[in-house]
């Protein structure tokens, strides 16, 4: 069992028992505005707290509704420890309150011979959230849908390309298969409304462009952008080396929007790429 990652926030952050996260997962998604009509080969979505993170992430997964993809590949930041690289969960499945997901582990082996930034050190997963948080979407969404679960340590310029040159050599390479990748980021955080607006619109507007080099110069003159501003920019370099040509930024919102105090937020961005 040493290859089964279990919950570590279900039942704080959101829902523990499968019926309370499924009711709360429909009523995110039923206020979310209608997807496209195709399926994306990205999309960014954050990873606070249900309640507060939720309605914005809703708007991510919504355009994954009915999609058939045969993986997700899932990268996030590490908040609690501090490494090099990024680490991958390999092998074996993620307890959720929905059941268990399953690693893709052949495409797994294969990220992680692509690349000498992608290692395994499971401590990095142990009280992660950024990934978690997407979890109990997947399991409504894309049930049965393996996963390939990755957290990135220093967000620096060398490991965010690294990474993103890793995705797009090993996707181009199975072209019959379908899979998503999943930025997981919150933007600025602890900031009165009208700054963390000002900060979040640079990651905004490069999004928007899939402009990863862009972003990646501005989270290097101030990295209170984002806090998995890493991640974003691997997707981003992903997708245009995979020849996406669009990205939409499908919903912006802060903590404040939930708690109603505007005097220190958490911003909120939901995006998808084709």
């Amino acid at each position: 069992m040493a290859d089964v990652r279990p919950p570590a926030v279900a039942g704080s952050w959101y829902p523990g028992t499968r019926a309370r996260l499924v009711e709360a997962i429909d009523a995110h998604l039923a206020a979310a505005a209608a997807p496209p009509r195709t399926c994306p080969r990205a999309i960014v979505a954050p990873h606070a707290g249900l309640m507060y993170s939720g309605p914005v992430a809703a708007f991510a997964y919504r355009t994954v509704k009915a999609c058939a993809y045969t993986a997700v590949v899932l990268i996030g930041p590490s908040h609690f420890v501090a490494f090099d690289g990024v680490s991958i969960w390999p092998r074996g499945a993620w307890e959720t309150p929905s059941g268990p997901i399953r690693v893709a582990e052949a495409l797994a082996a294969a990220l992680a011979a692509a690349s000498d930034e992608i290692v395994e050190y499971p401590a990095a997963h142990g009280r992660e959230h950024s990934l978690e948080m997407q979890l109990p979407f997947l399991a409504r969404l894309l049930p049965g849908v393996p996963i390939v679960p990755l957290v990135m340590g220093s967000q620096n310029r060398p490991t965010a390309l690294a990474l993103g040159d890793a995705f797009a050599h090993v996707l181009a390479g199975r072209s019959d298969e379908r899979v998503l990748l999943v930025a997981s980021s919150d933007l600025s955080h602890y900031e009165d409304a009208a700054v963390a607006a000002r900060l979040d619109a640079v990651v905004v507007r490069h999004v928007a462009a899939l402009d990863a080099d862009g972003l990646m110069a501005a989270l290097e003159r101030e990295p209170r952008h984002a806090c998995g501003g890493g991640p974003i920019v691997s997707v981003l370099r992903a997708t245009v080396k995979l020849g996406c040509t669009e990205a939409r930024v499908l919903r912006y919102a802060d903590s404040g929007d939930v708690s109603g105090d505007k005097s220190s937020v958490v911003g909120y961005m939901a995006a998808a790429i084709w």
